[in-house]
């Protein structure tokens, strides 16, 4: 009978340690752990649960969103320059201003397509679902501090100065790389460091070496400062979630739950259009695409922000996706910065969303204004938390549709934040696989420009 329980005892002790390896291995289960016990926590920190007061469950969220903040603002401490460092190496590596300018034509190209793609499936669900129709807009109307007469009064709509765009592609370009470094502006760094990349293919190897080298100590520092930040990424998650779930509550989901439901459908559809021209154009199975970049999108459903999972991202494509370096170093940052597809569709489906619950007619001239705004923002948006619901007011007041009505989704927008942000990290490693295979196949990799 002694025997018997030791032998059982032992097997207990050899299965806790076998789960122990498993999670100490894979950041992908702990982050997953983490966000459930996160979700859970934070429910039972609501108002609305009876579980604590209001003023305690309020201050102890704050201090379990500490380690979230914390990790977040780590993590934005070493973007920058890990920008800067990945994108000019990873110019300069090519050593081929043609081939750079073919993967920049390329990324382009593949960010601007498919975010066309995703504003088309954000109206084709909003119109299929229709989610506006099933909410009685006077109660709305009134939640909102919006009147049937300022409804109506909205949808004269305003143009686009034409007069303006010169000037705006003007300000794309960086007349101080210091200061958009300073300040973050993430475009601003991304063209400016294209600009000294593609200068140090000019230059002689002995010119440019120097530099090189500076960089890429510089780039090497960052990912140490990365993997140590990473440790501590399902503690991080778990502090997040639960502060979203105590603030955002189910009752304010459920309640939005028709218009919640198309958003998520329209990304869905979004995100399979990405695993079918990976299948299609890289001939890489989505089941193995999905395997090795689960920490990569989980990290960003947990985060809110592409910038954020840039670092893991970068080293995913780099480690498990086989991307080329000069690829990815480019094409990642560069994603990072415009490839805001899931932030299209969803500005897409908010817009309309609102045009029905406020009975505003946009027409066929405000759809076409309402596609061209939805990418050009995408494209100039910033990847961080809560961005797509500022750049969403722009819109609205574009097309005719008073931005006031933002008060009627402002309560589900950090969830719809999360979805929308895993489908653009997955959209980034997408193209940087798609254009990583076309690289492999037309240009050899060297061994320089593997290990820049």
């Amino acid at each position: 009978m002694t025997d018997n329980s030791n032998d059982v005892s032992r097997v207990l002790i050899r299965r806790v340690g076998d789960v122990r390896v498993l999670l100490r291995e894979r950041l992908w289960l702990q982050v997953l752990i983490a966000m459930a016990l996160g979700i859970g926590t934070g429910l039972l920190l609501t108002p609305s649960s009876g579980w604590v007061s209001p003023g305690a469950g309020a201050i102890i969220t704050s201090w379990l969103a500490l380690p979230g903040q914390a990790f977040l603002a780590a993590i934005k401490f070493v973007v920058v320059p890990l920008v800067l460092a990945s994108v000019i190496r990873g110019i300069a590596a090519g050593d081929n201003p043609e081939t750079v300018g073919r993967i920049g034509l390329q990324t382009v190209l593949f960010f601007l397509a498919t975010t066309v793609c995703a504003v088309a499936i954000g109206l084709g669900v909003a119109y299929a679902f229709s989610p506006g129709s099933l909410i009685d807009p006077g109660q709305l109307a009134g939640a909102s501090g919006l009147t049937a007469a300022q409804s109506t009064e909205g949808a004269a709509g305003k143009g686009i100065a034409l007069t303006a765009i010169p000037q705006q592609i003007v300000s794309l370009v960086p007349t101080n790389l210091l200061t958009a470094l300073v300040q973050g502006e993430m475009l601003h760094i991304v063209i400016g460091s294209a600009i000294l990349g593609i200068a140090l293919l000019a230059l002689s190897n002995e010119q440019a070496r120097p530099l090189l080298d500076l960089l890429g100590g510089l780039q090497a520092v960052c990912m140490v400062i990365v993997k140590w930040v990473l440790r501590f990424a399902p503690i991080a998650v778990f502090g997040l979630m639960a502060d979203i779930s105590a603030r955002v509550g189910l009752k304010a989901i459920t309640g939005m739950a028709a218009y919640v439901g198309t958003v998520v459908a329209g990304l869905i559809l979004l995100f399979c259009l990405y695993l079918l021209i990976l299948l299609i154009m890289a001939r890489k199975s989505p089941f193995a695409f999905l395997g090795n970049t689960r920490e990569a999108l989980l990290l960003a459903f947990s985060t809110s922000s592409s910038a954020t999972v840039m670092p893991l991202s970068l080293q995913i494509a780099e480690t498990k996706l086989g991307v080329p370096t000069p690829v990815s170093r480019f094409v990642i940052p560069l994603g990072t910065t415009i490839n805001m597809g899931g932030t299209a569709l969803y500005q897409a489906v908010a817009a309309l969303f609102l045009a029905q619950v406020f009975g505003i007619s946009i027409g066929v001239m405000g759809i076409l204004l309402l596609v061209v705004m939805a990418v050009g923002a995408a494209i100039g948006s910033p990847g961080t938390p809560g961005v797509g619901i500022v750049i969403l007011a722009s819109i609205l007041e574009t097309v005719g549709i008073p931005s006031a009505g933002i008060a009627l989704i402002i309560g589900v927008d950090r969830i719809l934040d999360m979805c929308r942000t895993v489908v653009n990290v997955g959209g980034d490693l997408v193209a940087a696989t798609v254009i990583g295979k076309g690289f492999e196949e037309t240009v050899p990799i060297t061994a320089e420009s593997s290990s820049a």
